[in-house]
């Protein structure tokens, strides 16, 4: 098995060199920081009511990316930033990849990690996975990182790494969740025992289990294992990739009392837990972008960071004025706070307006560093590096947010001749948005020291919707009934990306996956 693997490994590698084609001059380091679950309204300059002064500062140096999307969750984000596919040609459009369940992200899918180690960089990816690790090679080693320290699964106490997940069948594919705010004491207890759950450690140093790490809140280990990466790297003769995907700030609701002090003032306590949450996070960015500087490798690398979903608000986070949240296909699901910084970028303290989508990090990196990739890698995602470097125009006209088949239908059918509104989906085209199906909670929720959430008057039934969300980013008016020739135009560009979808992944549980069999941690059972 290994070495059929290591074939597919080199055919993939061969494959990518063959369509791409690299400048000769120096290439940029690339630091790629992802924030999970981190809402919209979660940094200082869209309004927060706590402190990001790190992210201000880099933002405000740099490009801030305002009609920036990704994904309503977080491995469908994270499988597009690495591939540069939509999820619907990956077959990850439904849910999360649990760690219960025997799948991941395609082998036959090249990583951007994989691209740029190609070419000769050094690849490091720090933090959350969350693509697979029911066998080795869907981890990160085996993705084409030189190095890993962090997590496979998706979630888990920041202090003693440890998760649980519950059976999952194919057939109903929500399964048995447990909840978000459950403690470390409640998986202790037999509180989910008959709900055929299985409890486990997940901390890997390479691929090997850690165990000495028990109580370091996990955003500070992180950061320190960044700052190990650059310090390593300044003498390597060689540039890197660094992939630096926190824990911070998903649930559970768990920071040093330190971080939460100075907002004593926010009354809600998981948004006050959140805010320190937050703040841990923004100083552990801090600590690594000078790091970079002190090891001389800031002036040649270029920074990114970004959100993976809409925040969580009943874990502390927030999207006002957005509609919706974590989950949904309304813009408080999918718009996402990006920023790119650095000395590299030539145009500073611009704000861009241009549409971007989380897919097109694969072809923007690639361009940043030199790397000229032509149409046989077939990528949904386009190069918006000249549009962030340079000011130029976006390369984009219109994302599909998903196609998800799996969720349950919702409605009549409105048209019979084209896609059926019945189907979770969603698709913006220039300035325009329509959401069909079961989008998800629809209501705009408010810090809760701005008041009280405001509930969509809506009929249960409806299952369309169409939005100019340049000039109404909240979704409060609703164009379906006025312009259906529009409706049908988008409708029809659902049935066309439709046409290309391979089927969902989403297989039921395997008991194998029991971390009791497997030394008390997640990990590869196949």
């Amino acid at each position: 098995m290994k070495q059929i693997v290591g074939w597919i490994f080199l055919f993939l590698i061969l494959n990518c060199l063959k369509t791409v084609t690299c400048a000769k001059e120096q290439q940029p380091n690339i630091v790629l920081v992802v924030a999970d679950d981190y809402g919209y309204r979660d940094i200082g300059y869209h309004g927060a009511e706590f402190a990001t002064p790190t992210l201000d500062k880099l933002a405000a140096e740099g490009v801030k990316l305002e009609n920036y999307y990704v994904q309503p969750i977080c491995s469908p984000t994270r499988s597009q930033l690495m591939t540069g596919r939509y999820q619907i040609h990956t077959g990850l459009q439904h849910d999360i990849i649990w760690p219960s369940q025997p799948y991941g992200l395609p082998l036959q899918f090249p990583t951007i990690a994989d691209l740029l180690k190609s070419v000769g960089y050094s690849t490091h990816a720090i933090g959350k996975w969350h693509l697979g690790l029911y066998k080795k090679e869907y981890t990160p080693l085996y993705r084409g990182f030189d190095s890993f320290y962090g997590y496979w699964e998706g979630g888990e106490d920041y202090y003693t790494y440890y998760n649980c997940d519950s059976f999952r069948n194919r057939s109903t594919p929500t399964g048995i969740r447990i909840p978000q705010s459950y403690t470390h004491e409640d998986i202790l207890s037999d509180k989910y025992a008959d709900k055929k759950t299985w409890c486990g450690y997940d901390l890997r140093d390479m691929s090997e289990p850690v165990t000495n790490m028990n109580g370091t809140y996990s955003t500070h280990l992180y950061t320190k294992k960044a700052i190990d990466v650059i310090d390593r790297a300044k003498n390597a003769g060689k540039p890197f990739f660094l992939y630096l995907a926190y824990q911070a700030v998903h649930a559970p609701m768990e920071v040093p009392a330190e971080y939460t002090k100075p907002y004593a003032f926010i009354k809600n306590k998981n948004r006050r837990i959140y805010a320190g949450m937050v703040s841990a996070m923004d100083e552990g960015v801090r600590n690594v972008t000078e790091a970079l500087k002190s090891s001389g490798l800031w002036n040649n690398t270029v920074f990114i960071f970004t959100t993976d979903n809409g925040g969580q608000v009943h874990a502390g986070g927030n999207n006002w004025p957005l509609r919706g949240l974590k989950h949904t296909l309304w813009e408080g699901g999918v718009r996402g706070i990006g920023f790119v910084t650095g000395p590299l970028v030539q145009q500073q303290g611009k704000v861009s307006e241009e549409l971007m989508h989380v897919s097109d990090w694969f072809p923007t990196i690639a361009e940043a560093v030199g790397i000229q990739i032509n149409g046989t890698l077939k990528l949904d995602g386009q190069s918006q590096w000249q549009m962030i470097s340079k000011g130029s125009l976006g390369s984009r006209k219109e994302i599909l947010h998903n196609i998800d088949i799996w969720t349950p239908l919702k409605g009549k059918m409105l048209y019979n001749d084209t896609f059926d509104t019945r189907v979770r989906a969603a698709i913006r085209v220039g300035d325009f948005k329509l959401v069909t199906g079961h989008p998800g909670d629809d209501t705009w929720y408010p810090p809760p020291h701005l008041g009280n959430p405001k509930f969509a008057k809506t009929d249960s039934t409806k299952n369309c919707w169409l939005f100019n969300v340049k000039l109404d980013p909240t979704e409060s008016s609703d164009l379906s009934d006025t312009r259906p020739d529009l409706v049908q135009e988008l409708l029809n560009r659902l049935v066309v990306y439709n046409s290309t979808a391979v089927p969902p992944l989403n297989p039921q549980s395997d008991p194998n996956c029991d971390p009791k069999l497997h030394g008390g941690f997640w990990g590869p059972w196949e």
